[in-house]
């Protein structure tokens, strides 16, 4: 009678001899898997290896910050941000061979991008516990060869000539360096040109000066004034080269080297002015500062 009610007792605990029978088992604290009721592994620390084939880098991901095993699915504005900051890493512009002062030319460079969305999509279907993905990143070559170069300040189809006081050093100074920096470039047929992105942010460190400059209708002296100039003066070459501006402000006053409504202000961080190549040929950008003279003369030429 004692050994009946025994064997009651276990079965109703749920004790059993099979060491085999099914159901789910206790995992390891250690493992990096935990198993589910659907007897399905998952990963609980998932690390993912971004590849970046054309940088030939990687970029190591722990996808629990991005949600993982916290929710039932990745987090999807999380991932957008992963993108976003992977592509601040990733995206280079195209650049087109460039024309020196001595006539010889810069090699071009492609244009780098990484496909954002494509990327947030193909994480949000990953399969747990994937090791590596590489990255959707597209590479386009420069869209014109250095044989295109050839010749190709022959024709003038544009130009224009403003003047300053050669004897405001700083001013000058800040002329001519953005003058530089514009000078030589190539525009393909379709190419965009920004000025803020060619000329780069005006510092002490790549020697712009301090000068007045226009803010809020008001005369202050800021680093890098009278660039301006250098922008509005390309503004009227490109004009009347028949380039097709995308992106232009005036100053909120006049100002003096160019017709009212003539100029476009600019700003690192602020106003840019853009424009496009509509022609089908390329065309080549170049400028000519006289600091004696006081004169920056901006041409645009093409075969």
């Amino acid at each position: 009678m004692k050994k009946s009610w025994l064997v009651v007792l276990l079965l109703l605990a749920g004790c059993s001899n099979d060491v085999s029978a099914e159901g789910p088992k206790p995992v390891a604290a250690h493992s990096t898997y935990f198993q589910s009721e659907l007897n399905w592994k998952q990963p609980v620390y998932w690390k993912l290896n971004l590849i970046d084939e054309w940088n030939d880098q990687q970029h190591d991901v722990v996808l629990n910050d991005y949600g993982y095993m916290s929710s039932h699915s990745l987090d999807k504005e999380a991932l957008q941000q992963l993108a976003r900051e992977l592509a601040m890493q990733i995206d280079k512009a195209m650049e087109n061979p460039r024309i020196l002062p001595n006539g010889e030319f810069t090699p071009g460079k492609e244009r780098v991008v990484l496909s954002e969305q494509e990327l947030v999509d193909q994480l949000q279907e990953l399969e747990a516990g994937t090791k590596d993905l590489v990255m959707p990143i597209s590479v386009t070559a420069p869209s014109v060869s250095e044989e295109d170069l050839v010749g190709i300040d022959q024709r003038t189809i544009g130009e224009f000539k403003t003047h300053f006081n050669p004897a405001v050093s700083g001013r000058s100074q800040n002329v001519k360096l953005s003058a530089e920096a514009i000078s030589g470039v190539v525009l393909g047929p379709g190419d965009s040109f920004s000025f803020n992105q060619t000329v780069g942010e005006r510092t002490r460190e790549r020697g712009y000066q301090e000068a007045k400059e226009i803010v809020n209708k008001e005369f202050v002296i800021g680093i890098g004034g009278g660039i301006c100039q250098t922008s509005s003066t390309l503004f009227n070459a490109v004009d009347k080269a028949g380039l097709e501006m995308v992106e232009r402000y005036t100053h909120s006053r006049e100002i003096g080297y160019v017709a009212p409504g003539r100029d476009a202000t600019v700003s690192w961080g602020g106003p840019d002015f853009r424009f496009t190549n509509p022609h089908p040929y390329p065309v080549l950008i170049k400028s000519d500062v006289s600091l004696e003279r006081g004169e920056i003369l901006v041409t645009v030429h093409t075969h």
